[in-house]
């Protein structure tokens, strides 16, 4: 995979994740946190190089079962950590280890004296999972709306960035980093983003 610079638009970003068979990306030019009083910044929807039509996945939500979903899954999988890696350009100093509990799959990507949590929590319905969304809006302090990032996201106060997609919540979670980090170093909530968009453009199967 070639290095890409960070400060590519969010659109660059889906455009190599096409062109590539993992689901990498890179960083999107306008901070999450660029405009305070702003109330939404919008993510390009994903295009297929070859046809310039939107990319749709292939599935119908599906409610919260006793094991997580494939796509939850997804966030802490090997090839997940392999794309953030990339994304980052740092590794983690400790083995990404899953749990599910309460219909929540999560994990830590541990580096050197930071962390960042990733989680997906499981919903039966539509309507849980607009409580929860709202909820976490609530609680997290929604700063901006981001369009065009799953079926609705937002970032907060602590510059994380939650996204919905069918009944699952995704939470990435950078309050335990610095303010800056990576190599090269990007801001906190310019990393959040591209956490997000980069699993996001991954997120398939039941």
């Amino acid at each position: 995979m070639i290095r890409q610079h960070r400060t590519f638009l969010v659109l660059a970003v889906f455009v190599s994740v096409l062109s590539m068979t993992s689901c990498g990306g890179s960083k999107s030019a306008t901070s999450p946190n660029s405009s305070p009083n702003a109330t939404a910044h919008t993510a390009q929807p994903v295009r297929a190089a070859h046809t310039a039509q939107p990319v749709r996945a292939a599935h119908t939500a599906q409610p919260v079962r006793a094991a997580p979903s494939a796509s939850a899954k997804m966030i802490c999988a090997p090839e997940a950590q392999a794309e953030l890696a990339e994304l980052l350009g740092v590794h983690t100093t400790q083995p990404v280890v899953p749990t599910w509990t309460d219909h929540t799959y999560s994990c830590k990507y541990t580096y050197r004296n930071a962390v960042m949590a990733l989680s997906v929590k499981e919903f039966s319905n539509q309507t849980e999972t607009d409580d929860y969304f709202r909820s976490l809006a609530h609680r997290l302090g929604q700063t901006q709306r981001l369009k065009g990032l799953g079926q609705g996201a937002f970032t907060t106060r602590n510059l994380s960035v939650v996204v919905r997609k069918d009944y699952k919540v995704l939470l990435v979670n950078t309050s335990g980093l610095p303010t800056q980090f990576g190599a090269p170093s990007s801001s906190r909530g310019d990393i959040a983003l591209s956490v997000a968009v980069t699993l996001m453009a991954c997120w398939k199967g039941a």
